[in-house]
């Protein structure tokens, strides 16, 4: 059954593609095998950096689905979710995730490039004031 869904999530990809946008595509199958949403990338159409297929299912799955069930739940998508997109999903609490390309293999298919530059980042700072909101949120 993954094949099944993994070549729906290629074709999701083409569809992506075809009207523009990156060819990513992604769906969300529930515990009992059916598909509750699928997903293509609208980054360019929608003019939303962020507007990847798997980010979208995940924030879907925060909101529609009950933590057990979102547990119980399989994300099929094209391509090996990008650092954005795994944070979402691990924060929506999705049970799995399968997908047909990795990273490695996407990046030796893009023959110009086509990655992002490195932002330089320089912290850790001011640590004393920074955990002063913090502190105890995560105490349940």
């Amino acid at each position: 059954m993954d094949e099944e869904h993994l070549r729906r999530a290629i074709a999701l990809a083409g569809e992506a593609r075809s009207s523009g946008n990156p060819p990513f595509g992604s769906l969300l199958v529930g515990p009992d095998g059916s598909v509750l949403a699928e997903d293509r990338n609208s980054s360019v159409s929608d003019g939303d950096i962020t507007a990847h297929p798997e980010l979208k299912l995940a924030r879907w799955a925060g909101r529609e689905l009950d933590a057990d069930t979102a547990a119980r739940t399989t994300m099929y998508t094209s391509c090996e979710p990008c650092g954005m997109c795994a944070g979402a999903i691990a924060r929506s609490g999705l049970g799995r995730v399968v997908f047909a390309l990795s990273s490695g293999q996407l990046d030796g298919l893009r023959t110009s490039g086509g990655g992002f530059p490195a932002v330089p980042t320089d912290g850790p700072h001011l640590y004393d004031e920074a955990k002063v909101p913090i502190e105890g949120y995560y105490d349940v």
